[in-house]
């Protein structure tokens, strides 16, 4: 009982916090002119297409993320203050709290990484909203550079501090790789988060299924013992609830990398630690189709003379360059995402 009133009180104080701090920070992003300027050019070539389609979502207000981190980070410090004084709390109302959401076992990895991975995010965004440099952005060698070597430090630790050395394989058997887990986990962190980030160009895309990813794997860490880690990750689910509740197309301010990459890498960190690498590659379905569309644009263009597999990539613009309806395409997306999630959860039960 005293599990779920926990999960329950963050679900709802996260929830109502980030319902309250929303209108004052829309205001302040508009006030100090805090806005997404969309793009022009692309990593190769231009982005002329893309620009047609989404021209009119210039001047929208980005950096959403800070309302996460803001939520998370006041309830973490709030539950420490509460278990310093829980003796005393426990004399007056008679209440005993057992848990802070700050865990060396549980959460550590998880909050270093949403603020590392932010870190990085944030200044990408805050280029772009300035209009600083040519691109307007972080450039692609150095954000990869950063996050390789990000990534090969946590891969590093994983390995040796914690013995990770296999990839967990559900009812049949684990793969042992050893050493080769290093470069596995660089890869598939870096070429995923990629995918998430391609994802997000059409309203509430991406931002519904990392929700649902994250319900998944409050539902996986809940059942693996990790309570402070399954309420970390209803925390976030609960707090893009409430982004919803204030940005019913069309959007009243985005995300963008800064959510992106903090989230996809926090949720990749939950994933390692829960063994379960196979269980997110399903439920991530959609992000590697998007991914692997803009490859094959690439090549294609690259190496067929400048000849296009599709009107344009990733899968979803190439569908609106079809002329489907925006919120048809978010809304046929979701139904996977919410399949694929849906699908492993009850094999999960059955296979139990």
């Amino acid at each position: 009982m005293w599990n779920l009133t926990f999960l329950l009180t963050y679900l709802i104080i996260s929830f109502l916090l980030t319902i309250i701090i929303i209108p004052t920070y829309i205001k302040c992003l508009n006030k100090f002119h805090i806005w997404k300027k969309i793009r022009k050019e692309a990593l190769m070539w231009h982005a002329t297409e893309f620009y047609k389609l989404h021209k009119w979502k210039s001047d929208t207000p980005t950096m959403w993320w800070w309302v996460i981190l803001l939520v998370l980070f006041t309830l973490v410090i709030i539950s420490m203050v509460i278990q310093t004084f829980s003796d005393q709390i426990a004399n007056l109302f008679n209440i005993h709290i057992k848990y802070s959401l700050f865990n060396r076992k549980e959460t550590y990895l998880a909050l270093f990484t949403l603020f590392s991975a932010w870190l990085i995010g944030f200044i990408d965004d805050y280029l772009n909203s300035r209009e600083i440099w040519r691109t307007k952005w972080l450039s692609a060698k150095f954000k990869m550079g950063f996050l390789i070597f990000f990534w090969l430090i946590w891969a590093y630790w994983f390995y040796y501090k914690l013995w990770f050395n296999s990839i967990k394989l559900p009812y049949i058997w684990d793969i042992h790789i050893w050493i080769f887990y290093i470069p596995l986990f660089v890869f598939i962190i870096i070429s995923m988060a990629n995918s998430v980030n391609i994802t997000d160009w059409l309203d509430w895309l991406a931002w519904w299924l990392l929700l649902f990813n994250y319900w998944v794997y409050a539902i996986i860490t809940y059942r693996s013992g990790l309570l402070i880690l399954s309420a970390l990750c209803l925390i976030i689910v609960w707090s893009l609830m409430a982004f919803l509740w204030f940005n019913i197309k069309p959007a009243k301010f985005y995300m963008w990398d800064v959510w992106v990459l903090a989230l996809w890498a926090n949720l990749w960190i939950i994933a390692m630690m829960t063994n379960t690498l196979l269980v997110l590659v399903i439920i991530s379905w959609i992000y590697i189709v998007e991914v692997s569309s803009s490859i094959i644009q690439i090549v294609s263009k690259k190496y067929r003379n400048w000849k296009k597999v599709f009107k344009i990539a990733p899968y979803h613009h190439h569908l609106e360059a079809c002329w489907w309806a925006e919120e048809t395409i978010v809304m046929r997306f979701w139904l996977i995402g919410m399949i694929l999630s849906s699908a492993w959860l009850l094999a999960s039960f059955l296979l139990k």
